[in-house]
């Protein structure tokens, strides 16, 4: 009987449990910051990409974020709720929402100008090493990324 799936099946052999628990320990470490901002994390990373650029489509976003429409437009509504956002359908295509900050969306980003250094404050690794682990991820969506657009349905998922 072969039992080399055993040593596959052990949590510890799975790539897949310490980049989960990571990048939840690192989301956890932003809600200290947020929670007074009245955002989640999700928001703040909607917002980040607003705040780089303005007046782009719900499309757009879910791309830059990995995120599908289906998450997307209830935790837009929810921004447009709290007075952050507005979304209104494209002039051009009204097939397409495209989403702008507020007054009070832009001025949380000066609100928020503190919370990036506090979490990176937080992260207990040396600058270099955060530096490749961060090249490191990138190459992994990247690469999750080309097999995707090539067709590869299989690692759909996975992205």
């Amino acid at each position: 009987m072969n039992t080399d799936y055993r040593e596959a099946m052990k949590l510890a052999n799975q790539l897949c449990f310490p980049l989960y628990a990571a990048a939840r320990h690192v989301i956890g470490l932003y809600t200290p910051w947020l929670k007074p901002l009245g955002l989640t994390y999700t928001q703040y990373i909607v917002l980040l990409v607003l705040w780089e650029r303005d007046g782009i489509s719900v499309t757009e976003i879910g791309e830059k974020l990995m995120l599908d429409n289906g998450t997307l437009s209830p935790l837009l509504k929810k921004m447009e709720q709290a007075g952050y956002v507005q979304r209104r359908r494209c002039r051009k295509d009204d097939r397409v929402v495209e989403i702008t900050l507020t007054d009070a969306g832009r001025a949380l980003q000066e609100k928020a100008k503190e919370v990036p250094g506090r979490v990176a404050s937080c992260i207990d690794l040396p600058p270099e090493k955060a530096q490749a682990l961060y090249a490191l991820l990138y190459e992994l969506l990247d690469n999750q990324k080309k097999n995707y657009d090539k067709g590869d349905k299989n690692n759909e998922d996975s992205l």
